[in-house]
């Protein structure tokens, strides 16, 4: 399994038992719908291999405790403290509407209700205070901000995303 395959879905921050029991903070809104998966998918060295679970109990919000099968003890859950764990995209959760999730956009359209075609959304910025489509345009970068007002509408058919952007952000971005 390859990361570009997968989506992340949290990462192992402690120990919980000296049975090797370990806490996965789950990077999600909707916590529970990973409470009784059956495996997941550790960073280590590069590479995303599969740990199967025995058992996991959901605590304190996004926290998963997990009994993996071949993690014993605490010299086991130390090789794989702040490991990060992924999924298969597969197992996202369908949103509908104008919900979506970054990678899916990846490639879309962006349209502004008065500029018209912005540009191809190369990635998301998620590194700022604001997350930020990064949209492509004949060599130039323009960023957007992800804010929910700005957003009309998700169209995944037509692979367009629809914004109407305050008048002149867009070609302050174009100087």
């Amino acid at each position: 399994m390859q990361k570009k395959e997968c989506f992340y879905l949290g990462k192992i921050v402690k120990k919980y038992s000296f049975k090797g029991e370990v806490i996965l903070k789950l990077d999600t809104d909707e916590p529970a719908i990973y409470e009784n998966l059956d495996a997941v998918f550790l960073d280590l060295g590069k590479k995303l291999l599969p740990f199967f679970i025995e058992n996991s109990l959901l605590q304190k919000g996004n926290q998963l405790r997990i009994r993996f099968e071949d993690v014993k003890n605490e010299e086991d859950a130390d090789a794989i403290l702040k490991t990060d764990v992924y999924l298969p995209l597969n197992l996202l959760p369908k949103l509908k509407g104008d919900q979506f999730y970054f990678h899916e956009i990846i490639g879309f359209m962006l349209k502004d209700v008065n500029y018209g075609e912005v540009g191809i959304i190369t990635s998301i910025n998620d590194k700022t205070a604001q997350d930020l489509f990064v949209i492509e345009k004949e060599n130039s970068e323009i960023l957007i901000p992800m804010i929910d007002d700005f957003i009309k509408k998700i169209d995944r058919k037509n692979k367009i995303v629809l914004v109407k952007t305050p008048e002149g952000l867009i070609e302050m971005n174009n100087d």
